[in-house]
Parts: structure tokens; sequence; C-alpha cells
């Protein structure tokens, strides 16, 4: 049955469409939300539906029905052709279900949830709240395309959130951890996993109980490599995402072959790196996954391509078109992006590089505008540097700069290269990715508190 709807997407082609594919999606996902000492929510989603695209012009048509079946496939591609006007025939379908999807699931790791809850607030009675969240998925994706274009694979994902609450003297501290991996939850699970994710948020909301409000003014940061690639990612990965690039949106339009960076700066996105949250065999379009080079020594390389942008402004294709799921269009997006480290530096060399600043040992959330490269960013760890000594923690830090400027003003980068998985957000989409810096110094960074 599939090689019939290769031979419709082949004949729709040679009457005039740029492009046809179908993404067909079966999946299952659980997941698991633990609060006030005890498992507050419970919930399975089952998902089966089919996504058919025809580009004509540089315009794309889309039209997704629920089923995998060959009815619903026929059904969506028939919608999507309709106003493109590039076919006026109609294709018809059948009951046969192009692949079954397993729902079956591991048992929920719940008992030792009660356990960790009991063992963080016997060390402390500052706790107010705890919270978990565990999640895992299981999908099925088969997708075709013309020339024979057929790729099917199974895509596994398992994460766990804790959340802690902490209150001193009417003052309420929030602290949050979370482990995000491309594996099945026995892979996930090896280890202490939950332990070390609700211990390292205990650790934080109780460090930030005692911490002194954080000085303003412009100051050298030395972001650490847990600190998470946000800046990466935010500031500067969206804007070398081509949808962009080409809507004007990116100050990074034009500058291929040109100095976009410090020289230390060399930045790559890789989906084909094992387990990582954001990695993939191919993308939903059925490009092979592979490393794509953005910044080499501080020179801009290219940029993130699916199909369509490729095919439409002349950039490589670099198999990073995604969507969340079968009632999206895939759109450039990233993957596992992240700057590749410098030499080895312990902490105190790089504290003696910032000199005077501010340590940030763990981001926050934050806000960027991917025009300009604009961004706020806000600190969850944060420590005083002063004579090229870690000093005292300091709370409600923000960081306020340029992307783009923060490229070109790192000053030094450690060899201690973390990866920090997490959801990116884009077009109304969201998918999973994972974001990676080394331990660096920035020169001159706005950070945002306390005036002095």
């Amino acid at each position: 049955m599939a090689d019939r709807f290769n031979n419709i997407v082949d004949e729709i082609t040679e009457k005039g469409a740029q492009y046809c594919d179908l993404y067909l999606q079966s999946s299952v996902a659980h997941s698991v939300r633990y609060e006030d000492k005890k498992i507050a929510e419970l919930s399975s989603v089952v998902t089966e539906g089919t996504g058919a695209r025809v580009v004509v012009d540089g315009k794309s048509f889309f039209a997704h029905r629920t089923g995998v079946s060959s009815s619903s496939v026929a059904e969506a591609l028939n919608a999507a052709l309709e106003p493109s006007e590039i076919c006026g025939t109609m294709y018809d379908g059948g009951v046969e279900k192009l692949f079954e999807k397993s729902v079956s699931a591991d048992k929920y790791p719940v008992d030792f949830l009660h356990d960790i809850d009991a063992e963080l607030r016997s060390r402390s009675s500052a706790i107010q709240q705890i919270s978990f969240r565990f999640s895992q998925s299981d999908k099925d994706i088969l997708i075709i395309g013309p020339g024979g274009l057929r790729k099917g694979c199974n895509r596994k994902y398992t994460s766990f959130v804790a959340q802690i609450v902490a209150e001193k003297d009417g003052q309420l501290q929030t602290a949050s951890e979370r482990r995000c991996m491309a594996l099945e939850p026995s892979a996930f699970w090896e280890g202490a996993v939950a332990r070390e994710i609700a211990n390292e948020a205990f650790d934080r909301a109780m460090l930030m109980l005692e911490a002194k409000p954080c000085p303003a003014g412009k100051m050298n940061v030395f972001l650490a490599g847990e600190a998470g690639g946000t800046i990466i990612h935010e500031a500067c990965g969206h804007g070398l995402e081509a949808d962009i690039v080409e809507k004007d949106s990116s100050v990074f339009k034009g500058q291929i072959g040109q100095k976009v960076a410090s020289e230390l700066v060399t930045m790559v996105d890789d989906p084909t790196i094992g387990g990582l949250y954001g990695s993939y065999e191919f993308d939903d379009e059925g490009t092979e996954a592979s490393p794509t080079l953005l910044i080499e020594n501080g020179i801009l390389k290219g940029y993130l391509t699916d199909r369509l942008s490729a095919s439409l402004y002349g950039y490589p294709a670099t198999g990073n078109g995604r969507r969340q799921s079968y009632r999206k269009l895939p759109i450039p997006r990233m993957s596992n992006t992240f700057l590749l480290p410098g030499a080895h530096k312990s902490v105190e060399e790089m504290c003696d590089i910032a000199r005077n600043g501010l340590y940030v040992k763990k981001m926050g959330g934050g806000e960027v505008n991917p025009t300009t490269g604009d961004f706020v960013f806000y600190v969850a760890e944060a420590y005083i540097i002063k004579d090229g000594k870690i000093k005292e923690p300091v709370k409600g830090a923000t960081l306020t700069g340029n992307g783009p400027e923060v490229l070109k003003n790192i000053c030094t980068l450690g060899g201690s290269l973390v990866m920090d998985p997490g959801i990116c957000g884009k077009s109304g989409q969201s998918v999973p990715v994972t974001d990676g810096q080394p331990s660096m110094v920035v020169k001159g960074i706005t950070v945002g508190g306390r005036e002095v």
C-alpha cells in the first residue's frame, strides 16, 4: 500500500508540484505528575494521524486527518490538493493501516517518588512544596515522498523534572532541575537519575534562600558549562534558521563568509549524537541527519534548512525540517546545538580571567527578539566574583544584551562542554532540543539586579 502512495506522490510532482509528501504518525505518551505528597495526575495519550503537503510555486498546501489507514491518507492528500489546483484527480483509499503501533507501556515509577519526597523534607523544614513530573513517549513515523522516498523509524523520549519551593522569613524561592533524553525509560533510569535531579533542585532552593540581591551594572560574566546553552540557542541559534533569515528577521542575513563572532567560536548543530533529546536518524521530511557547521572560528558558514527553504533560497539541505506532529508543517529547527569547547581551564582560572563580575552557574528562562538578537534572561543560580575569587551567592539577577555581540565578546572558552535538554517553541510548534556550551567568560554584559 505504501508503494501505491509513492506512485501517487510521483504523479503529483509530474503534474507540476514542486514537492509532495506524506507524514504518518502513530504514538503513545504517558506522564505522571507528583505533587503535595501524592500522585496528582496520570495521563496517557494515543495519537494516530496523517499530514499531506503539496508545494506549488513555493507555496505549501497542507491538510491533516486522524488515522493512518489508506483512507485517512487519501483524505488528507485530497484536501491538500483541492486548493492547489495542481491535479484534478481525487484519490481513494481503504481501511488498511499502513503501520501498527504498540500501545504497551512500562510500569510507572511512582513508588520511589514518595521516598525522594520524604528524604528531601527530612533535610529541611523550609520546604513548602515538592513536585515531580515524569514523561515518556514512543512515536512511530512513516514519511512518503517523491522518487521512492519512504522512511520509517521509532523515536523514544523520556524526561524527569523536579521542582522545589522553599520559604524563609516570608520569602519564597523556587528551583527546578530536569533531565531529558531520547531514550526508553529502562535506559533513562539507569543509576540514581531521579535522586540526582531532585537533590540538585533542593540544593539550589536552599542556597537561594540565603542569597543576597544581585548588584546591577555592566560586568564580566563567567558562564559555567552547567548554565546551559540558553544564550547560544535563543539569542543566536534561531537567527541561523533559514526561514527566519529569509523573512528579514535575522541579523545574520547575508553574512555567510563574514566574521560574526570571536575567533574562539565554532558552533555546530548535530542531530546524530546518540541519546540526546534533539537527536534523530532523519528529519521529519526524510532527509538523513548530519552535523551542520554554522560558525567556524568566528566566520559564519551556513544556515539550518528544511527542503523548502533549501529549494527556495539555494542553500544546502541540512536535514533540519522538523514538526511537532502530523498536524503541523515541517519548518527549519535546531536539534542539538552547541559551541565546541576550548582548552581545559579550572574554575579558578576562569574566575581569574573574569576578575570581577558574576559567575552564573545556572540559567533560567527569558525572552529574545530573533530579528535583533536582543535578549533578557533570568539567572537561577549565581555568585559574585571579586578579585578573581567566587564570593557570596546572589539572587534576582538578569542578563540583558545582544546575541551577536555576546559571540563577539567571548574572551575565553573552557573545556567543560555540558549539554542541556529542553523543549523549543517556534511558530506554534514545540520540539525536543539540546543546547550546549563550554564554560566561557563574556566581557561587558548588562546585569540587572539591585543598584549599588
